[in-house]
C-alpha cells in the first residue's frame, strides 16, 4: 500500500473551518497522510477573528525539521505565515529538503477582514517564497497586492497572472470568487505558455469561510498523489464546489464548508 503525505505549514483556525483544521480535513477526505506545523494560533469563529498569537520562528523551525528529518512529505502547502522572519525560515527549510511540490496560499485577509499577514511580509513571500512555488494560489484582492494593480475583469487576472509568473512562480493559480462574472466562476491557471479556465457554476451563499485554505489544500493533496497542476485545479474547483454546495449551516457568520461532502457524493 502507497502512502502518500501531505504538510500544511499554516496557523489554526479554532473554528475549525479555515487553517490547519479545513487543511488536515481535506487533506483526509482526499486519502493522504497529512502533517502540520503551526505558526500562529487564531482565536476565530465565523464572526471574525478575535485574535492572532503567532509561534516563535523557533518553534515554526523545530515543527518542520521534526518532518524533514523523519517522515518527509510528497507536498506542501504553506498558509498563514504571519510575519517576514517565519517566511524566511520557511523558505530555508523548504530549500534544505528539497521539497519541489510546494503551493503557496498567500493568506492576507481573513473573512471577517481581519489582516493575517503583516506588510513587511509580503516583501519576504516575493523574495523567498515565490522563487520556490510550484503553484500559487492567491484569490483577486491577494493578486491585486502581489501584482501590484487593480484587477476588474478576466484580462486583468491574466495580466496580474503573468507578473507573478514572471517573479518566479511556475504556476499561478487566480481564483474566481471574488470576480464578477455573473453565475460562473472561473479558476484561471496559467503555466507560463498557455490560459486554462476550470469553471463551475457560482453558489449564492454567505457560507465560504476557509475555502481558499480547502482550495489550496485539496490541490496539494493530488500533487502528493502525483496529478498534474492541471488535473489538481480541476479536482481541487470541484471540492470546493461540493463542499459550499452541501452547507452546514454553523455560526451566525460566514460558515465553514463542508469537508465530506466531495468523498460522500463518490459514494
Amino acid at each position: 500500500m502507497t502512502v502518500y503525505k501531505a504538510l500544511t505549514i499554516a496557523g489554526s483556525d479554532s473554528g475549525g473551518g479555515a487553517g490547519i483544521q479545513a487543511d488536515v480535513k481535506t487533506f483526509q477526505e482526499l486519502e493522504v497522510y497529512g502533517m502540520s506545523a503551526l505558526t500562529a494560533v487564531t482565536a476565530q469563529n465565523t464572526l471574525g477573528v478575535h485574535g492572532v498569537y503567532p509561534l516563535s520562528v523557533e518553534a515554526v523551525e523545530k515543527q518542520i525539521e521534526a518532518i524533514g528529518e523523519d517522515m518527509g512529505t510528497d507536498a506542501l502547502k504553506t498558509g498563514m505565515l504571519f510575519s517576514g522572519e517565519i517566511i524566511r525560515a520557511v523558505a530555508k527549510q523548504i530549500e534544505k529538503y528539497k521539497w519541489e511540490k510546494v503551493v503557496v496560499d498567500p493568506v492576507m485577509i481573513a473573512k471577517g477582514g481581519a489582516s493575517l499577514l503583516q506588510e513587511e511580509a509580503i516583501l519576504a513571500m516575493k523574495e523567498v517564497l515565490l522563487p520556490q512555488a510550484l503553484v500559487i494560489t492567491p484569490n483577486i484582492p491577494e493578486a491585486e497586492v502581489l501584482a501590484e494593480m487593480s484587477i476588474h475583469n478576466l484580462e486583468d487576472r491574466k495580466i496580474a497572472a503573468e507578473k507573478l509568473y514572471h517573479a518566479g512562480v511556475k504556476n499561478v493559480v487566480i481564483k474566481g470568487g471574488h470576480a464578477d462574472d455573473g453565475e460562473e466562476l472561473i479558476n484561471l491557471l496559467f503555466d507560463g505558455n498557455e490560459f486554462t479556465y476550470v469553471k463551475s457554476s457560482r453558489i449564492p451563499t454567505k457560507n465560504t469561510h476557509g475555502t481558499g485554505c480547502t482550495f489550496a489544500a485539496a490541490m496539494t493533496a493530488q500533487l502528493a498523489k502525483g496529478q498534474t497542476v492541471q488535473q489538481a485545479v480541476e479536482t481541487a474547483s470541484a471540492f470546493v464546489h461540493v463542499a459550499i454546495e452541501h452547507e452546514l449551516h454553523i455560526g451566525g457568520g460566514h460558515g465553514p464548508t463542508n469537508h465530506w461532502a466531495y468523498q460522500k457524493g463518490r459514494q
